[in-house]
């Protein structure tokens, strides 16, 4: 860690960018208590009643892209665009590409091949309804395209998604494809081409560790994921992909006790996140997801 914050210091000088390749920025558009984690204490019967926070949470974050100049790609959940249509439509103007991050946020790897096609195409349908703009970009929840769910990839082509970006090549207890390829690559599915833009690792001795975002970015300080990122791009010669939360720049969320590892991986850092983000914009280089594959 202690190399990687010195590379950091050493890279950035005179307000020069640590690397010229320009990354992938994304947002997982979803509200505090609709990620997995949260599945017993607020069940989706429940949601409903949960006060809605995503909406001052985005226009925050657009402020800050249109700060840096930079375009997103902000994976949207189905229910949270439904109830908030003016915001998606918000995202679309202000120049990001708005992708699907599935209806209802359930696991890939926990559904049958026909209920995640029927999800999909909700999402699908409702999003391209808002913005009048064509859906292309998909993002498992949870990172739930695992090997046992790579059908998945098959249904994306066949529904007319150019890409995924819902693989982690890390080991973890609930998601991930350890020895899976870590950059952007295309595959082959019945004759079609489908793009997946794995999340970022960084190799140490061996092994993939995760520095791209959420609790990750949350946890390590912002000098050393800058100069991971940076080390990927110049030494690997390819782009990374950060991701967030709206509801991780939100210290004010109401916050639900599930245990001390859930806790953790939760909540931790929640109050540095946004000048975290702030730091990497300055230093790295950063596009849509659909532009850095150079499919818009």
């Amino acid at each position: 860690m202690s190399q990687l914050i010195s590379q950091a210091r050493a890279l950035v000088t005179g307000g020069n960018k640590l690397s010229s390749t320009t990354n992938a920025l994304t947002v997982d558009l979803e509200e505090y208590f609709t990620v997995q984690a949260l599945d017993n204490r607020v069940p989706r019967k429940r949601w409903s009643n949960q006060p809605l926070r995503c909406d001052r949470q985005v226009k925050t974050l657009l402020d800050l892209f249109d700060k840096h100049n930079v375009s997103a790609t902000f994976f949207t959940l189905g229910w949270v665009a439904e109830r908030h249509p003016e915001l998606i439509r918000e995202v679309h103007a202000r120049g990001h590409e708005v992708a699907a991050h599935s209806y209802w946020h359930k696991l890939v790897f926990e559904m049958t091949p026909k209920d995640f096609r029927l999800d999909l195409i909700q999402v699908r349908d409702l999003l391209q309804e808002l913005t009048g703009q064509s859906v292309t970009g998909y993002r498992a929840p949870t990172y739930s395209i695992t090997k046992d769910s790579l059908w998945a990839h098959e249904i994306l082509a066949e529904e007319g998604f150019l890409y995924s970006s819902s693989i982690f090549p890390i080991h973890h207890d609930r998601y991930g494809i350890s020895d899976y390829p870590r950059f952007p690559h295309q595959i082959e599915v019945n004759g079609r081409q489908l793009w997946e833009f794995p999340m970022t690792t960084f190799s140490f001795a061996g092994k993939n560790l995760p520095v791209s975002g959420g609790g990750y970015m949350r946890l390590l300080p912002a000098r050393s994921v800058a100069s991971a990122l940076a080390s990927i791009n110049k030494r690997e010669k390819q782009p990374a992909i950060i991701y967030l939360h709206p509801w991780e720049i939100d210290d004010n969320i109401p916050k639900f006790k599930q245990g001390f590892l859930q806790d953790f991986r939760g909540y931790i850092g929640i109050n540095k996140m946004l000048s975290k983000l702030e730091y990497l914009l300055k230093t790295l280089h950063f596009a849509r997801v659909d532009t850095v594959l150079g499919l818009s």
